[in-house]
């Protein structure tokens, strides 16, 4: 009370809520200016906003008459930036920095309990804001000037620097087929930071126009930051009970936490975790774990859960594995998905990983090799497996993460032996799957064994494998003769039986046959897609079929001229491999099998438009084979850079390498002094590869 006495009102002031800008309303904080500066100063002014994202540019004059204003260097920046050039995307068309852009960042996320006032004839007016923006000066001039920097310097070390060279090789891509997106997939691509900024940047923005402060339309404007109305009605807001006013003022902790950081949706503390039901929460703990004992799951789940329910629960998302619970397979790899390395289907993935659990409850150790050999998966992928249930060992191979659980065997025998069944309908269907041997199938914890598995060294796990090996081969090379004489009997005597067909061999100029002996192993000792063991020296049966010879040629004409058109220049050597590959891809009984000598396949490429490039090489050149110094190259592809690709090309017949400055000169001597960079750059791209610096034709580099 006497604090009361000491502090006697002076004044009761009216205060009112103006709604009319409650919307539209935003406050800019600017950053400290000069003394020297007014709002009189801002007047040339240029703004722009996305609404959606609160995003504000403005565009601020700069007192370039002010004395403490640097000319000189004012206009260096201007010139770093624009260069000397004048045109109408200079960035300061007066060669002079005479304005500065200020980008907006959001100051809070939540504003409601902030307004603007205006005290008016004893009365207080007050408008809610709608955001409050922070103006930070935008160095994006910067960027555009080390920008121009660049180029000019890649323009004065154009053809001289190695390292541009290695810029502009033909740099080796992976290609991958994309599959249906699930529906996880797509919304983890649209909660993705990526996708949200490319949503933000397709925002547009909208340019505002500036009025000043002493303009008719902001003191119009200015106006409805007054109540429009003083009545009871219009004011219902400020008219509350103390409580009521209280709350608004500090309101409940329920509403604090809506503006706490929303934790990503695959992780959950564990307060979190206790909320869901029992299944849910076992089934979380495994996926993330992989691998655990029953004593840490009963540690994690809390005091006061039946151990019952636990082991009911538990069985539904993992596998027993040497007395410890390893999540299933199905879970980590849910229905429609696939694999991040290979693009394998979960169902292929969840046999694999099965077999490698399997071979976990057979013995502590498993060999990497061998589970890809049986499951014909991708290195990484047999990997993952391998990750989440074990850990590697120097010389030895995989060794489960945990030890041998005896404490939970002994407790629990009637679950020991569920699983036991459980795990014998799995080998069953690896059996089937994957074709194992009996004595991969017996188990290694028989004949009076302990449930302990035994320990070995690397040592003699290497020498029992070599054992293994010399003991399956002979069994193995039995299983394949007596598989080739099933094939053989079953094979229908209609059939065209092309192992006693050879390609017709005619010598070209210097009498050279085509060489295919590095690509024996890919057309199992065929030659351009034929046997060679007999002795026949015509095609088929020693004669085309009536008709045939046009579509041999045909077919080879569209291989010739596809192949061209996407390589543009080729060694004789290199256009037998592709035309070896091709011919692998055709089915059996095509009428490109019916044989083709390498004088019929230069032939070809001379018809199509080709040219053969004497390219001048030295004496001492190593070449693989002599083909490796025949050269074609697509002479006319039909497109506006034939003449660049030609003069390219002849400037190749006096040296066999050139640097990249007098490629570009000899193509401005005769295409114009119009051939830009881009042109230079397809057209070496289009038939050279780069090495040490220099240029050379395709498939013509010496390493």
């Amino acid at each position: 009370m006497a604090n009361e006495e000491d502090d006697p009102i002076i004044q009761e002031i009216d205060v009112y809520l103006a709604k009319s800008l409650s919307e539209k309303l935003y406050m800019f904080q600017y950053p400290i200016r000069p003394a020297s500066m007014t709002y009189d100063d801002v007047t040339h002014l240029s703004a722009k906003i996305k609404p959606k994202q609160q995003k504000v540019e403005l565009e601020m004059a700069i007192d370039t008459l002010n004395p403490n204003y640097c000319r000189s260097k004012g206009e260096q920046i201007a010139l770093n930036v624009d260069g000397t050039c004048t045109d109408e995307t200079n960035t300061y068309s007066s060669k002079l920095m005479d304005r500065q852009t200020f980008c907006s960042s959001q100051a809070a996320s939540n504003v409601s309990r902030y307004a603007a006032a205006i005290y008016r004839k004893g009365e207080l007016h007050l408008t809610p804001l709608h955001g409050i923006l922070q103006l930070r000066p935008s160095f994006s001039y910067l960027d555009k000037a080390d920008a121009k920097h660049r180029e000019r310097e890649a323009a004065n070390e154009a053809g001289d620097s190695s390292q541009d060279e290695a810029e502009d090789d033909i740099k080796q891509i992976t290609v991958r087929f994309s599959r249906p997106e699930s529906e996880q997939a797509r919304q983890r691509r649209v909660q993705s930071y990526e996708f949200l900024q490319k949503r933000q940047a397709e925002e547009h923005w909208v340019h505002l126009h500036y009025y000043g402060l002493r303009d008719s339309r902001s003191e119009h404007e200015r106006q409805y930051l007054l109540s429009q109305g003083h009545g009871i009605a219009e004011n219902t807001e400020l008219i509350k009970s103390p409580s009521e006013y209280l709350m608004m003022l500090m309101p409940p902790n329920v509403e604090e936490e809506k503006d706490k950081p929303v934790a990503p949706s695959n992780v959950l503390s564990m307060a979190q975790l206790r909320t869901l039901p029992l299944a849910d929460q076992i089934k979380i703990l495994m996926k993330n774990v992989k691998v655990m004992p029953f004593a840490n799951l009963m540690s994690l789940l809390g005091s006061g859960i039946d151990s019952t329910a636990v082991l009911r629960c538990i069985q539904q998302v993992a596998m027993l594995v040497q007395g410890n619970w390893v999540v299933k397979s199905d879970v980590v790899y849910p229905k429609d998905t696939s694999s991040p390395h290979s693009g394998v289907p979960a169902e292929v993935l969840c046999r694999g990983r099965d077999f490698v659990m399997w071979k976990f409850t057979q013995d502590r150790w498993v060999v990497r090799k061998e589970v890809a050999t049986v499951t014909k998966l991708c290195p990484e992928d047999v990997k993952d497996f391998l990750e989440h249930m074990s850990a590697a060992r120097i010389n030895t191979g995989w060794e489960f993460l945990l030890p041998y659980d005896e404490d939970f065997v002994k407790k629990h025998p009637d679950v020991v032996q569920r699983q036991n069944m459980l795990w014998m309908g799995i080998q069953a269907k690896l059996e089937k799957v994957y074709n194992l041997l009996k004595e991969h199938l017996t188990s290694k914890k028989q004949d009076g064994q302990s449930a302990h598995p035994l320990l070995v060294s690397g040592e003699q796990r290497v020498n029992v494998a070599k054992a293994k090996v010399k003991q399956n081969y002979g069994l193995l090379e039995k299983e394949l003769q007596k598989q080739k004489a099933e094939s053989k009997a079953n094979d229908s005597p209609s059939k065209m039986d092309i192992s006693n067909v050879r390609i017709k061999e005619e010598p070209v100029s210097d009498e050279e046959p085509m060489d295919v002996s590095a690509y024996e192993s890919m057309n199992n000792g065929m030659v351009n897609g034929i046997h060679s063991e007999e002795n026949s020296m015509d095609s088929l049966n020693g004669h085309l079929p009536g008709g045939c010879t046009d579509r041999v040629a045909q077919e080879l004409k569209a291989f010739v001229m596809t192949t061209f058109k996407k390589q543009f220049v080729l060694t004789l050597s290199e256009l037998k491999r592709l035309f070896n590959l091709h011919l692998a891809s055709l089915p059996p009984g095509h009428t490109l099998f019916s044989g083709i000598s390498d004088k019929m396949l230069q032939d070809m490429v001379l018809d199509t438009g080709c040219k053969q490039i004497l390219v001048p090489f030295p004496p001492q050149i190593h070449a693989v084979s002599p083909d490796e110094l025949k050269v074609y190259a697509l002479w006319e592809a039909g497109d506006i850079y034939d003449q660049h690709r030609q003069v390219l090309l002849k400037i190749f017949t006096k040296n066999y390498r050139v640097r990249r400055n007098v490629i570009q000169h000899q193509l401005s001597q005769e295409c114009g002094e119009d051939v830009n960079k881009q042109d230079v750059d397809r057209v070496i791209k289009d038939c050279c590869v780069s090495h040490a610096g220099m240029w050379y034709l395709k498939g013509t580099v010496q390493s």
